[in-house]
C-alpha cells in the first residue's frame, strides 16, 4: 500500500513531479524567450507539429489543394520538447502556447488563428469547402467537430497520459480513462454503422476526428493501447478510419511537420514538390 495523498491547502508547483513533459509544463502563461518566427512566401503560414491536433490542419490544407483551391501554405515545425511554443513570436499568435497556430496573410490585414477547430472553420469558410454554408448539414458537421474538441482531452490528456506517459502506472486513473475512451469509440462506431462519414459528405468533422480516433483504431496511438482497448472490435469505426487513411491528401497531410515516429518526416512544407519520394 502506498501512502495516501493528502492535498495541501494551497497547491505549489514541483517540477520534479511532472513526468515525461515536466521540462515544458508550467502553471503560468507567456513567453519565456524572444524568438522571431520564420515566414515564407505563401498566403498561409502554419506553425505546428504532427500531433493529432496539428495533423487536422495539414490534412485540410492538402485536401483543399487536392480539390483545386488556392490554399498554398508554408508549414514550420514548432518543437514542443524544446519549448519553442514559448517563444515570443509564437505566443503573439497563440497566447495559449499550443500548436497549431496560423497566420492568414491573404487579406488586407493579417489574421491570427489558434485552436485547431477555429482554424478548420476559418479555412473551410474561406474556401467554401468541407463545411456547408448553412442548414442542418452545417450544424451536424459542427456537432461532431465540437464533440471532438470536447472529447479528445479525455483520450489524450487522460488515457494517453496515464497509460503511456505518467511516471507510474495508477490503476484507478488508467481504468477511469480507458472506460471513457472506450465509450467514445463506441459513440463513433454506432454512428458510423449507419453513416459513411460523420456528417453527410466528407468534411472538417472527419478531418478533426480521424487523427485522434482513426489513428487509435489503426494501432498508431500509444504503444500497446490497441490491444488493451480491443480496437478491432469497433468495425465500423475501423472501416471509416481506413477509408480516410487511403486518401492522397491525408497521406500527405499526416507527414507535414513530422519529426518523430515511423512515417516519413517532412519537418517543413513549402510546396507540393516537398513530398517527392515520401508519399
Amino acid at each position: 500500500m502506498t501512502t495516501p495523498y493528502v492535498p495541501p491547502k494551497v497547491w505549489t508547483w514541483d517540477q520534479a513531479n511532472g513526468g515525461q513533459f515536466a521540462s515544458i509544463n508550467r502553471p503560468i502563461a507567456g513567453a519565456t524567450h524572444d524568438a522571431v518566427l520564420p515566414q515564407g512566401q505563401h498566403p498561409f503560414q502554419l506553425y505546428s507539429l504532427a500531433t493529432p491536433n496539428g495533423v487536422k490542419v495539414t490534412i485540410l490544407f492538402e485536401e483543399l489543394l487536392e480539390a483545386g483551391h488556392p490554399a498554398e501554405y508554408d508549414a514550420y515545425t514548432i518543437s514542443i520538447s524544446k519549448g519553442e511554443q514559448f517563444g515570443s513570436g509564437f505566443v503573439a499568435i497563440n497566447p495559449n502556447s499550443k500548436i497549431p497556430a496560423l497566420l492568414d496573410l491573404s487579406g488586407p490585414e493579417p489574421v491570427r488563428l489558434f485552436e485547431s477547430g477555429s482554424i478548420l472553420i476559418h479555412l473551410a469558410e474561406r474556401f467554401g469547402a468541407f463545411l456547408p454554408a448553412s442548414g442542418a448539414q452545417r450544424t451536424e458537421v459542427l456537432n461532431w467537430l465540437m464533440w471532438q474538441m470536447g472529447s479528445a482531452p479525455f483520450l489524450g490528456g487522460g488515457f494517453g497520459h496515464f497509460f503511456a506517459y505518467a511516471p507510474e502506472k495508477i490503476e484507478y486513473a488508467i481504468n477511469r480513462y480507458a472506460m471513457e475512451t472506450k465509450r467514445q469509440l463506441d459513440v463513433l462506431d454506432r454512428h458510423l454503422a449507419e453513416h459513411e462519414w460523420l456528417a453527410g459528405a466528407y468534411s472538417i468533422a472527419d478531418m478533426a476526428v480521424w487523427p485522434w480516433y482513426g489513428q487509435m483504431v489503426l494501432g498508431r496511438s500509444y504503444a500497446n493501447s490497441a490491444e488493451f482497448l480491443d480496437v478491432d472490435s469497433y468495425k465500423n469505426l475501423k472501416r471509416w478510419a481506413e477509408a480516410i487513411e487511403a486518401r492522397p491528401a491525408v497521406k500527405r497531410g499526416r507527414i507535414v511537420n513530422k519529426t518523430y515516429g515511423d512515417l516519413p518526416h517532412l519537418a517543413e512544407r513549402h510546396s507540393a514538390a516537398d513530398f517527392a519520394g515520401l508519399v
